[in-house]
């Protein structure tokens, strides 16, 4: 079997085996830790730019279900596990899964040692590349590839994301306006299930081309990078503060809080899985949420926006709101699948309802 080689711009490079495409990549490498939901977050636009790393052990199990997926295609640039399961229970496996999006992937590596190294030092620039013999000549070649990566934050990744043109999906309840900055299918079937009437709009509409559409509601979706590239949705969000209610997801959460003159900062490594502790500072109640982000809102007190949510583990903003611009956003996934379904309900229940109320 073909060999594949894993290097990182401090210096260290692994061996492993080669499995899915046989091309050559760089990307910041991430890990999550989930058991379940490999598919799901491979094409989840959130990794786009990312080179995806699974601390559960072994992956590809159940195969590769196809309603799982979060995208039209895998949106990681690569991706990292110890052990590939080979015959899984159905007859689609994860190896002919990247291989037919064109993505490679490298097994049998020390993920834990992997992991432990990115807490330690934060995620970094790496490469994955095939090679026949895993020589020296090969293991340079990939440090030296992922010490050549441009940093994701200096990437336009929304552009590759996004939806080239506005779309709808027709519904009978309140108008909502979707900035698609890479936004999951799940978002997309959870507002369908409220019936929804939902305009889907490219990262780059302008604040005069989403009034047009006579909208009840605006959300900004998840995506990938660092938050400061989404220069149109912040500005959108300045002019229509106060016209009707806004809320975001994930990176949405982070331009509302750019909008609001909150501030945004690069985490150390992120916080990507299935089991984030999130405390409502309002009832004191914690949920259990599943997340995918490496930037996250600077914990200041703002006159525009209150925090309403913070994560039990580190502190960091989970929820902020204005209750007189009827602006609300959160961190987390409140639509994952895969994952916890704690906040799912009450987040989307909550904008359809708050939908087309006057201010």
């Amino acid at each position: 079997m073909m060999k594949a080689i894993l290097g990182f711009e401090n210096g260290v490079a692994v061996v492993g085996k080669h499995f899915g495409a046989k091309r050559t990549v760089t990307g910041e490498l991430v890990f999550a830790t989930p058991y379940t939901g490999y598919v799901e977050a491979l094409t989840d636009p959130s990794y786009n730019g990312q080179i995806l790393l699974f601390t559960y052990p072994l992956v590809g199990n159940y195969g590769i279900n196809y309603d799982d997926c979060q995208s039209e295609s895998i949106q990681a640039e690569g991706f990292v596990i110890r052990e590939l399961c080979e015959h899984p229970t159905n007859d689609r496996t994860l190896d002919g899964f990247l291989k037919a999006h064109d993505v490679p992937g490298i097994s049998d590596v020390d993920t834990r040692m992997i992991t432990i190294m990115i807490r330690d030092e934060g995620a970094m620039r790496a490469s994955l590349l095939p090679s026949t013999r895993g020589g020296d000549a090969d293991v340079k070649r990939a440090i030296d590839l992922a010490r050549r990566a441009p940093d994701i934050a200096d990437l336009d990744l929304l552009s590759e994301v996004t939806c080239p043109d506005a779309y709808r999906i027709p519904g009978k309840g309140k108008r909502f306006v979707l900035m698609d900055f890479g936004v999951k299918r799940n978002t997309l079937k959870n507002l369908q299930r409220r019936d929804v009437d939902l305009i889907v709009v490219p990262a780059n509409t302008s604040g005069k081309q989403i009034m047009d559409y006579e909208p009840d509601a605006i959300l900004l979706s998840n995506g990938p990078g660092d938050p400061t590239q989404a220069k149109k949705g912040i500005s959108v969000v300045r002019e229509l503060a106060g016209t009707l209610p806004i809320f975001g997801i994930c990176l949405g959460h982070q331009i509302i809080a750019l909008a609001l003159d909150g501030e945004t900062y690069k985490l150390k490594f992120g916080h990507r899985g299935a089991n984030q502790p999130v405390l409502d500072l309002r009832t004191q109640r914690v949920y259990i949420t599943a997340q995918n982000h490496g930037y996250a809102v600077r914990n200041d007190e703002r006159d525009k926006m209150t925090v309403t949510q913070v994560n039990a583990n580190d502190n960091t903003v989970e929820g902020i709101a204005n209750e007189y611009l009827h602006i609300m956003s959160v961190q987390y996934h409140p639509e994952a699948s895969p994952g916890p379904h704690d906040l799912e309900k009450s987040f989307f229940d909550h904008i359809t309802e708050v939908a087309g109320r006057p201010l």
